[in-house]
């Protein structure tokens, strides 16, 4: 039986300590200088958003409607095609953990976890309770709308890995979005994020429907970068042939010409990058 999901209590704030020594005084440097110093050391402390990727235009999305009233109604299909979903669980199967704690971010009622593999725990996310109810691989989970919210009510470095697949493209605010991912992260943690060419055209934000394969995979590099603390970016690509690796965009009339003759198969993109540092695992 699916376990309700539980947010933890508040952790406790932290108190001085009474020997602490006085602190020594300096001369005060004027307020526009103290400010902007200020704001450099948070922008460059490990966790903290050092610049917006977005626009507010790249923001924007077709359909105005709460996400929440969107996703209503439970939708049990796939939204990926099978070549999709199998490169997406052996990526699984050779960049997670068995025994570890996992956060299934904007998930569904399709688990895509190796079955062979056991977890310590699964978290799931998603804006329909109905589809994460069906979800086979979910200890727990819980609703939430992140283009309202971005908060995670979740405990920080809880987990070593997060999963978001097929639903970057939705993400209004992806910089605080990874930045909260970042926090709930532990050290050395993994945060994949996979994707085709496939949306809700109308709900997708506008930088992305504008854009091509080539430049969604770098605006998802680029919400890694924003987020100071993520090591460098992996893009792993597989392409509707099964070649591996690089390559620039396929002429157009080439999806044009997979489509009329139902060869069209769905490519398959990931970004990869980690909490401070990549382990290394014997």
């Amino acid at each position: 039986m699916l376990r309700p999901w539980q947010p933890p209590s508040p952790l406790p704030t932290a108190i001085a300590h009474k020997n602490t020594p006085p602190r020594l005084k300096f001369p005060r440097a004027s307020a526009s200088t103290t400010n902007a110093s200020e704001e450099d050391d948070n922008r460059s402390q490990p966790g903290k958003i050092r610049r917006q990727v977005l626009t507010q235009q790249g923001r924007g999305k077709l359909d105005l409607r709460s996400d929440r009233d969107f996703y209503a109604y439970p939708r049990f299909v796939t939204h990926v095609d099978g070549g999709f979903i199998s490169a997406l669980t052996e990526l699984y199967r050779r960049r997670l953990q068995s025994g570890s704690e996992v956060l299934d971010l904007m998930s569904s009622w399709v688990s895509h976890l190796p079955e062979e593999m056991e977890f310590k725990r699964v978290v799931g996310h998603g804006l329909n309770a109905q589809e994460l109810a069906r979800n086979p691989r979910l200890d727990y989970f819980f609703v939430k709308d992140l283009n309202r919210d971005q908060r995670l009510e979740l405990e920080s470095s809880s987990f070593d890995a997060v999963l978001c697949t097929v639903s970057v493209q939705y993400l209004q605010y992806p910089e605080q979005v990874f930045a909260e991912i970042f926090r709930v992260l532990r050290p050395g943690g993994v945060f994949i994020v996979s994707f085709s060419n496939r949306m809700f055209y109308e709900k997708a934000i506008t930088s992305w429907r504008d854009g091509s394969d080539y430049s969604r995979v770098q605006l998802v590099v680029q919400y890694f970068q924003s987020v100071v603390g993520f090591t460098e970016a992996e893009v792993v690509r597989k392409s509707p042939g099964g070649r591996k690796g690089g390559g620039g965009e396929r002429p157009w009339y080439m999806g044009l010409l997979e489509l009329l003759s139902g060869s069209s198969k769905d490519p398959f993109y990931a970004v990869i990058a980690y909490k401070n540092f990549k382990p290394v695992y014997e």
